[in-house]
């Protein structure tokens, strides 16, 4: 299975209140503390200048406010209010104008009217300021809904929406074809969740040909797709294929984690590829962090690795 083991250890830590508050206590405290790797801070100021800095080294930029599952209006009411401030706040930066959202954060475990209200919201404060809203992807249970509410707010003639598609569902070239027929632009990624072996594929080469098995039909299709991973094996089926196909390579972008693969990110860069960073904060950012460390054991030694060797480079500087 698809890293089983380590998706059902860090799952349950994800949902361990005492887990939570421990590390939302310590994680962020520090410049330097763990969480740091994976998350630009708890605050909109700390994200604006984590995004700035990679702006100004070249990259595309996309702002996440950390948040989901929410239970109540006033709780997604808050959550839209955060985003409505994270774009007024990128515009003022000169930032790239995209942000990604999820529907539960919006209130869709609510109802459905209360997260497409609020998507509303930010689609029509995005729209006076050139903004593209990604809606994320997440697990399973939602993926009906999310493209329920993404057909709804594209057939009333919003277009500066897209969604998140997961290579490991089985679904998913369905709902490419789903998406893109309508003129919907997407994000492709692996897939973070732990989901059932009849709903997603479990083993890595049955997800990595599923991804190159979509990535080529977005790319054949023109439509701006965004290919996210850092996966060095499915780059470079995408600029084989792109190169074959001879799609250029401002036709599409690469979308990358902030603080994942930054030589990989940097490489991209200079071989004169587009790039887009996804910046994640916020004071929820313990269940995405989790999720992180939880697809696949590397990860936990990479961290530790890189900052461990960060420090001693600080040392001796």
């Amino acid at each position: 299975m698809l890293d089983a083991f380590p998706r059902a250890v860090f799952s349950a830590l994800a949902a361990s209140g005492l887990v939570k508050r421990l590390a939302s206590r310590y994680g962020m405290r520090r410049p330097d503390s763990f969480a740091r790797r994976f998350i630009a801070g708890e605050g909109v100021a700390e994200a604006v200048t984590a995004a700035a800095e990679l702006q100004q080294a070249g990259f595309k930029v996309t702002l996440d406010l950390l948040g989901e599952s929410v239970s109540s209006t006033e709780t997604a009411a808050a959550a839209t209010e955060g985003y409505i401030e994270t774009i007024r706040e990128m515009e003022q930066a000169g930032l790239s104008r995209y942000i990604s959202v999820k529907l539960t954060q919006l209130g869709l475990d609510v109802d459905r009217a209360t997260a497409i209200d609020n998507l509303r919201r930010l689609l029509d404060v995005g729209a006076d300021q050139n903004f593209f809203v990604r809606i994320d992807m997440e697990n399973s249970p939602y993926a009906d809904l999310t493209f329920e509410v993404f057909d709804t707010l594209w057939n009333i003639g919003y277009r500066n929406v897209g969604v998140v598609i997961q290579s490991y569902l089985r679904r998913s070239a369905e709902d490419v074809k789903r998406v893109t027929g309508q003129g919907g632009t997407i994000r492709l990624v692996k897939g973070a969740y732990r989901e059932p072996r009849d709903v997603a594929f479990q083993r890595k080469p049955e997800v990595d040909a599923a991804f190159v098995d979509l990535m080529e039909m977005l790319l054949a299709d023109g439509l701006s797709p965004a290919i996210a991973t850092h996966d060095p094996a499915m780059i470079d089926a995408t600029k084989a294929y792109a190169t074959s196909r001879g799609v250029a390579p401002e036709a599409f972008e690469f979308q990358m984690l902030y603080g994942v693969r930054r030589d990989l990110q940097a490489e991209l860069l200079a071989e004169g590829y587009q790039v887009r960073i996804y910046v994640p904060f916020g004071r929820e950012w313990f269940p995405y962090f989790m999720r992180r460390l939880g697809e696949r054991p590397a990860n936990v030694g990479f961290v530790l690795k890189n900052l461990f060797g960060e420090r001693q480079a600080k040392a001796r500087a």
